[in-house]
């Protein structure tokens, strides 16, 4: 289910991100008049369609894998996690019906209605993965039930979908989600951009991504500490397994990098930074950090995966954050798109690392909680399915999204391989190359 899920995050963060960048196009095309801005949102139609479609599938594969991988753990959770599924539901059926009103609406509908249903696409985009994330956070920070002689008894499902990990997990994840787009996109226009391809069109989609990125990376940032702080009081393990802290320490210093050695305690080659780690966390440099002696064996993660995927996904964003703030002060002293050649390189080299860095904190996130697949609950290997031999099961499915991924790739970059990356317009109707 890893695989399955490190490919359908992919499809879904694009699934996500895409619509809002319709939304703006469109709204201003609106309000500028200019023509450019609607050529360009009517070129992203045919990714828009094709990730939805794949993402359904993906998803699809998904549900399966929950009942077939883990019955245990459904027969427990269910009553609880089944509202934010079935509210996902109605958000992915609201997308459906206003992603084709859009796609084929181009002749029928005014500009005005078009962008109005960019806007119920955004929000239903949003709105979706914000209920699947209500799932994986009620899995962090269970909540909403009462256990008595190992049965669930006063289900209260509204509860548990406002879990206490649900706002944070929801804001950070969607802001990732609409960061990773737009560098992604910014990396196809960078690169049609250093082929020679100085089209205004071009031009205009390489800042609209780039300014989609650029706004949702310093909230990012934010929520991410939100978010950090917020694991430091209702997920200690995991915080201490994040930042490798070993030891319980008043005044705990903030460890970058190194390779955490369970043996001795230590961090090797890590570089600290006295007492950060408390005020990240708690607001004060002498506040006490628990580190993972703190809790009993066997109930903690394992630092050596959870700490090196968390730094890579903070270093991600910053890595990220470099090129952008190179591309938006030269944009604001020429007053012109920037065209320099190495500024379009590092574009083109920072363009993965919104998807790097997403599925860095999924990581984190997942093997932050282990053992448990339901914190303090059910460990993982309670929830498991019992049965044996599902090596082909899993076969099959990692070849079902090879395959899916290829044919992705293949649809989406034939544009490209052509010479046009946003598609022109005639007579008021969209051709492709």
């Amino acid at each position: 289910m890893g695989i399955s899920l490190a490919f359908h995050i992919i499809y879904a963060t694009i699934g996500i991100g895409l619509p809002l960048m319709l939304m703006i196009a469109e709204g201003m095309s609106l309000r500028s008049g200019d023509e450019l801005y609607h050529q360009l949102a009517r070129r992203w139609v045919r990714p828009a369609g094709l990730l939805f479609a794949i993402g359904a599938v993906s998803g699809t594969i998904l549900s399966f894998e929950l009942g077939l991988l883990w019955p245990r753990f459904m027969e427990i959770s269910g009553p609880l996690i089944g509202l934010p599924f079935s509210m996902e539901g109605f958000a992915f059926f609201t997308e459906a019906i206003f992603l084709a009103l859009y796609i084929y609406g181009e002749q029928r509908l005014s500009r005005r209605m078009l962008f109005f249903c960019t806007i119920i696409l955004a929000i239903s985009s949003a709105a979706s993965a914000a209920f699947v994330i209500s799932a994986n956070a009620w899995m962090n920070t269970p909540t909403g039930f009462s256990l008595v002689n190992g049965a669930l008894v006063d289900v209260h499902p509204f509860q548990a979908l406002a879990n206490p990990a649900w706002a944070h997990e929801a804001v950070h994840g969607t802001l990732a989600a609409y960061v990773a787009t737009g560098f992604a996109m910014a990396g196809v226009y960078a690169f049609a951009l250093l082929r020679g391809q100085g089209s205004d069109s071009n031009k205009l989609g390489l800042t609209l991504a780039l300014a989609v990125a650029s706004l949702s990376l310093p909230l990012m940032l934010v929520t991410g500490d939100w978010a950090a702080m917020a694991v430091a009081a209702q997920q200690k393990p995991k915080l201490a397994a994040m930042e490798a802290h070993f030891t319980t320490t008043r005044g705990a210093p903030l460890i970058i990098g190194g390779w955490p050695d369970p043996v001795s305690k230590t961090v090797l080659y890590g570089i600290k930074i006295p007492k950060l780690l408390s005020v990240l966390a708690h607001r004060d440099p002498d506040a006490l950090v628990e580190g993972l002696d703190a809790f009993p064996p066997g109930t903690t993660p394992d630092p050596r995966i959870v700490h090196p995927f968390f730094d890579l996904m903070v270093g991600s964003t910053f890595i990220m954050l470099a090129p952008a703030a190179w591309f938006w002060w030269l944009r604001w002293r020429r007053r012109d798109v920037p065209l320099d050649t190495w500024l379009l390189r590092a574009l083109l080299l920072a363009s993965p690392f919104g998807m790097i860095a997403l599925e860095s904190g999924w990581l984190v996130t997942e093997f932050g909680r282990q053992p448990w697949i339901i914190r303090d609950l059910m460990r993982v290997s309670e929830g498991v399915t019992p049965q044996t031999g599902i090596g082909l099961v899993l076969f099959m499915f990692f070849a079902v999204y090879l395959v899916l991924t290829a044919g992705l790739l293949k649809l989406l970059l034939r544009p490209a391989a052509a010479g046009d990356i946003t598609g022109t317009t005639q007579g008021g109707r969209h051709v492709e190359s």
